[in-house]
């Protein structure tokens, strides 16, 4: 660039600004719905530059569940006086992204009938936002867990001791154990190589519930012997500690003569695991929506495991299904 055009230079220098810090610019002419994005944006959107591009035409990228507001509050913008800041989801092949869309609103701003503004790809921060509220949501649950695993432990220790030191020894190994098992549940840093076997992930988690005398063996783990990755390890971990939670609260651990079986195989590029549970009170379905706690052990499943878990009532104890893709577990 010529150092004798200083206006032509300070142009080329705020282009290489605009573009070094991820920003996208657009132009939407509110009368006739056409917009026009500099190659930063048509990129973001996975669209091809196109002259005849229309707003109508992004919105089929728009999330469903964002679509209609987004369309409402670009329409309310021509009455907003002063900067406006819309954040929404759009869908770019299997992915899905945030988007910030910011400009200054009210009409008397148009230039020729043209609002201007810039999109941003916000994801990071968005997925960010999401990981501490679930990581918040998580600590409460466990905070209001916590007496009742305490109160179970100290049950299932008084049934096999017979005095005072010898229950003070065995609930002492069993919440040391149940730190194991939390170490667990906690977060990886690096999420690389293979943390353990599947047959004692299991085994270590459940390890805190089971009955060391007279009712020893209540819990069998009999599962195939492959390799978990930390990242996955960490959250089977939660979905396992959570089951045995509900179970010793409510289900076939919470009683002397209850058992829980936990079998698995390989189907279909899936690994298949059964928790049942026999001997416990009669289950069934819950009457209200589903609390924290499934609703976390779900999202997990689905979301970082890629895999279903399903939920079967049955009279003789609870019976629960999951599924985790083969690939998924290993990574």
């Amino acid at each position: 660039m010529p150092l004798n055009n200083p206006r032509a230079w300070k142009a080329d220098s705020l282009r290489r600004a605009v573009s070094a810090a991820g920003v996208a610019l657009w132009s939407w002419n509110v009368e006739t719905d056409e917009f026009a994005m500099d190659d930063r944006g048509y990129e973001l959107w996975a669209e091809p530059p196109d002259d005849a591009i229309k707003f109508e035409d992004l919105s089929s990228r728009i999330h469903p569940a964002d679509r209609d507001r987004v369309r409402a509050a670009f329409t309310a913008t021509r009455a907003i006086v002063g900067t406006y800041e819309i954040d929404f989801r759009i869908i770019v092949g299997d992915d899905v992204q945030w988007i910030s869309a910011r400009g200054i609103g009210d009409d008397t701003n148009l230039h020729k009938g043209v609002a201007y503004g810039i999109f941003l790809d916000v994801t990071g921060r968005k997925q960010a936002e999401e990981g501490n509220e679930l990581l918040a949501g998580e600590m409460s649950h466990r905070v209001k867990n916590l007496m009742a695993i305490a109160t179970g432990l100290t049950q299932i220790s008084s049934r096999s001791t017979t005095t005072a030191q010898e229950m003070a020894l065995e609930l002492t190994g069993r919440l040391t154990a149940l730190g194991r098992a939390h170490d667990l549940v906690r977060p990886l840093p690096g999420h690389q190589g293979t943390a353990t076997l599947l047959g004692d992930l299991i085994s270590i988690l459940l390890s805190p519930y089971e009955d060391m005398g007279a009712f020893s063996g209540r819990i069998r783990v009999a599962v195939p012997r492959m390799g978990v990755g930390e990242a996955s390890a960490t959250t089977l971990a939660l979905v396992i500690h959570e089951l045995a939670t509900n179970s010793l609260k409510y289900g076939a651990l919470s009683i002397e003569t209850g058992t829980l079986d936990v079998s698995g195989c390989v189907e279909d590029e899936h690994i298949k695991l059964v928790w049942t549970e026999r001997g416990g009170p009669t289950t069934e379905p819950p009457k209200t929506a589903a609390g924290y706690g499934s609703r976390l052990v779900e999202r997990s499943v689905s979301g970082q495991l890629g895999g279903s878990i399903a939920y079967d009532w049955s009279p003789d104890g609870l019976i629960v299904t999951l599924r985790i893709r083969e690939a998924k577990l290993a990574g």
